[in-house]
């Protein structure tokens, strides 16, 4: 039996707690480095002592966001997709739908590269670039348009080989990455003096390692689904279904994406030190948010494969035990990062006036993030049970649908306040959002276990009188 056949057998353990850490853990680790990477990276671009330089880097932020939120489409679409289709054991369409996949985020990066380096200046003063920032981040933002689909390819890649199970190698690629970025920083930005536009390099070059390590998998028939050129097919089904699930991610990605750039303009009158104060409060709680992404990593799979087979009671018993443990971590997190605020944003600025905004901005990021698990989590159960409409609504309502109202009608009312409570805000109504559809879908669950049930027995009866 190969690996990721084994992987497969073990999400049919009954253990259900004890199957999610092991597929959870390397997710973990893996998006704890890259946190990590987010607060080192961010930390360097600090020490060049320029709060413009700190500034662009969180403008540009947005612009990877958007493009990594293609690949996120794709990947968590046609992961779902995959999952399911093995759970249903029909391993063939499933290798069509990777191979699909994977040649179509490689088409969609070479065409985003191209647009991002033709309208770079429009689409920087978009996301918030002043006069005095946009020259730095037009430095920082070129090779990251030169190397646009990497940010699309490495998602994609990774999130299909998670969907059979192999999570091990997803998070051992997106933490070299990482580890690789950190240790290029300093050499780069450093040594070869190139400043500002050595972080961005050594970005790319992180990455095409990444993509190159994910790839190799496919490349060397280690993995358990199988990519051929003969596999690809441009099929409405399956397009159908990675858009159709995928879609709540990419507006998820996005509307991070938007929502920070229009914090970006509504910190305007207030200068460019609350621009930067935004950009490192997000690398910070983002030790958060990557902590609970990685374990639902883990989660994502066993979901979609317990629901494809018709698991129900586990499946129901697997998000309990999930919220209760992402909701622990996010807790926890959330204390020790309001106490420690200001030493936190010293780590990456000297400016007085960075550090008093940085604290504030970051204490009033955090108000609500104890419930990010319960959030977030149920985000990920609807991508991973094909439920498009729960998945986009749920997606979406953090940083849209309440966010995009919010960061408009606040600071009308409560000035600077408003800019830093709006995020606080729209995550309060995303968890009543969330506890209302989970309520409807824990009902759900309960339902279809019942007529699975009793299908079974009627089953048997007539099995038995033949």
């Amino acid at each position: 039996m190969s690996l990721s056949e084994n992987k497969v057998k073990i999400m049919e353990d009954d253990n259900i707690g004890r199957v999610i850490w092991k597929f959870a853990i390397p997710g973990i680790i893996a998006s704890l480095i890259s946190a990590v990477y987010n607060i080192v990276d961010t930390a360097f671009v600090g020490m060049l002592d320029n709060t413009l330089a700190m500034a662009a880097v969180s403008v540009v932020f947005p612009l990877f966001i958007l493009i990594n939120a293609i690949g996120q489409m794709i990947g968590v679409g046609a992961s779902s997709y995959i999952a399911r289709l093995l759970g249903s054991k029909d391993k063939e369409q499933a290798d069509v739908v990777a191979t699909t996949a994977i040649f179509t985020s490689l088409f969609l990066g070479v065409i985003f590269t191209t647009l991002i380096l033709v309208f770079l200046e429009p689409i920087l003063r978009l996301l918030g670039a002043t006069d005095t920032i946009m020259p730095y981040a037009i430095d920082y933002a070129k090779p990251i348009a030169i190397g646009a689909s990497l940010p699309i390819m490495m998602p994609t890649l990774a999130n299909i080989i998670r969907s059979e199970g192999n999570t091990k190698l997803s998070a051992v690629a997106v933490a070299l990455g990482a580890v690789i970025n950190i240790v290029l920083d300093p050499i780069l930005m450093f040594n070869l003096n190139m400043g500002v536009v050595g972080a961005s390099w050594a970005t790319v070059i992180s990455q095409v390692i990444s993509v190159c390590l994910l790839a190799s998998y496919f490349l060397r028939k280690k993995s358990y689904l199988k990519l051929e050129i003969k596999n690809f097919k441009l099929s409405k089904t399956i397009y159908r279904e990675i858009i159709s699930v995928g879609t709540a991610t990419f507006l998820t990605q996005a509307l991070i994406s938007i929502s920070m750039g229009l914090l970006n303009i509504a910190s305007k009158p207030y200068g460019d030190s609350l621009i930067a104060s935004f950009g490192i409060s997000l690398k910070l709680s983002s030790l958060v948010i990557f902590v609970v992404m990685g374990y639902n990593q883990g989660f994502q799979p066993i979901a979609s494969y317990n629901y494809g087979a018709g698991n129900y009671d586990k499946l129901r018993k697997a998000i309990k035990i999930s919220i209760k443990r992402t909701t622990i971590f996010a807790s926890l997190a959330t204390i020790v990062l309001m106490i420690f605020a200001e030493p936190a944003i010293n780590l990456f600025s000297n400016d007085s006036s960075v550090i008093e905004v940085g604290a504030k901005t970051l204490r009033a990021t955090l108000v609500m993030y104890p419930f990010l698990g319960f959030t977030q989590l149920y985000a990920t159960l609807y991508q991973s049970l094909g439920m498009s409409k729960e998945a986009l609504i749920v997606g979406t309502a953090r940083q849209g649908i309440f966010f995009i109202p919010l960061v408009f009608i606040l600071p009308k009312i409560l000035g600077m306040n408003g800019v830093l409570y709006t995020q606080a805000l729209s995550d309060l109504f995303t968890v009543v959002l969330t506890a209302y559809f989970a309520y409807k879908t824990n009902e759900l669950l309960k339902l279809k276990n019942e007529e699975d049930k009793d299908i079974k027995s009627n089953t048997i009866e007539v099995l038995m009188e033949s």
